[in-house]
Parts: structure tokens; sequence; C-alpha cells
């Protein structure tokens, strides 16, 4: 047991150092304002496409990205597609965040992979 927890503090300094993107930290990101405020975020900046409108098409996009070490997002991609224009939408919103607060291992700044579901619901009450 010792020396697997060894072997991962090892592997995790080594990332650190060679700048690549951890996928789970001791301080993950933040987005500002938390999850509340990305929700607000999403939801007053978010378009649905007519296209997808038209066709009735709703369901949930999946996309990763980086939360580089300054807070900013890049690398962003979808990782599970559900319809182009809806796809590319949510690619956008998510080029669009204000910067993040940063993830931490051992005290440093680090670059975190993120991957968020982004749902469009066509909403029949409105």
């Amino acid at each position: 047991m010792a020396i697997a927890a060894c072997m991962m503090t090892l592997g995790a300094q080594a990332q650190v150092k060679n700048n690549d993107a951890f996928d789970v930290v001791e301080e993950m990101p933040v987005f500002p304002g938390g999850m509340q405020g990305m929700i607000n975020f999403l939801s007053e900046n978010i378009s649905y496409p007519k296209d997808a409108q038209e066709k009735k098409i709703s369901g949930r996009v999946i996309i990763s990205f980086v939360v580089e070490k300054d807070g900013s997002v890049s690398e962003v991609q979808t990782v599970k597609p559900l319809y182009p224009s809806l796809d590319e939408e949510a690619v956008r919103i998510v080029k669009k965040m204000p910067n993040w607060i940063p993830g931490k291992q051992k005290g440093q700044t680090v670059r975190v992979k993120y991957t968020l579901p982004i749902s469009f619901s066509l909403d029949k009450t409105k």
C-alpha cells in the first residue's frame, strides 16, 4: 500500500513539472460564483439554435476542456455530440466563459481537465 501511494505521488510531481493537465486534483477548479454561477452564466448566455428548435431536438452535449493555470479555458472539444448546431453552441458558450479559479495540486496551481454536460431542453411552458 505504501509503495502504491509513493508511486502516485511521484507521478503527480512529474505531471506538475511537465505541465500535463490533471484529471483530479486536491483543489478542483471553480467557476466564479460556484455551481450556481455557472448555471446562471449558461442560462443567460446560451442560445438554442433555430434549426434544432424546428426539428425539436433536445438532449445533452458533453464538452471537455482544460482550466489553465491562469483560470482561462482551453482545448474545448465535444466528447459526446448531440446535433451539429447544438454541439457548436455548447463549444461556443464554454469558450466564452470567464476565467475560473484554477485548480491546485500540492499548493501549486495546475492545469486541470474538466468535463461539462450542457443540456438543451425545449420548455413547453414558455
